[in-house]
This record gives C-alpha cells, structure tokens and sequence, in this order.
C-alpha cells in the first residue's frame, strides 16, 4: 500500500472534524457542566475518548493551499511564504507590491 501524503492526511482530518464537531462539542458541554451526576460527567467523557483521534481540531495542521507546506503560513492568504513570494513576483497576488526582496 502507497503512503499517504501530509496533505491527504490533513484533507481527511478536515472531513473528520467537520462531522464530529457537534457531537463532540455537545459532549465537552456535558463532561464540564458540574449540574451533572458524576456518574453522567465520567460517561460523556468516555464517549468523547472513544471518538476519533483526528477529529480534534487541535490535530489539524494549516497549510499551504498551492504547496502544501506546513511551515511560514500567512493565515489570511492560506499561502505558504514561499508560495506568496512566487506568486507575488509573478503579479498573480492581488494588492501585493514587490519591494526589493
């Protein structure tokens, strides 16, 4: 079997997140709302252990739209700094004015 790239593994950690946040954010609500039995707490935290790993936002990595870079991400832009520079020099970047670098 191929390995899988870190930008398909993000790509289906993203799908993954998306379809638990509401579960899980409902479960996080009732594993901390002190109203509850201790017995109701422990319960909604086990059923928030047993879903996925990779559902947690937390274990989402931002990276870059056009190289997939994980590193120097200009959050506004979804772009690597490698990226943006390539593409600034090119004049594809909208409002992007090269200086002298």
């Amino acid at each position: 079997m191929a390995k899988k790239s870190a930008i398909e593994k993000n790509k289906r950690r993203e799908r993954l997140v998306k379809k638990y946040a509401a579960k899980r954010e409902a479960l996080k609500a009732a594993a901390n709302d002190e109203s509850l039995s201790l017995e109701e707490r422990f319960a909604a935290r086990l059923k928030l252990a047993e879903l996925p790993r990779n559902s947690a936002a937390v274990r989402l990595r931002n990276r870059c739209e056009v190289t997939g870079r994980p590193r120097g991400y200009y959050r506004k832009l979804k772009m690597s700094r490698v990226a943006l520079r390539e593409l600034g020099s090119k004049g594809l970047v909208p409002g992007l004015v090269k200086s002298s670098w």
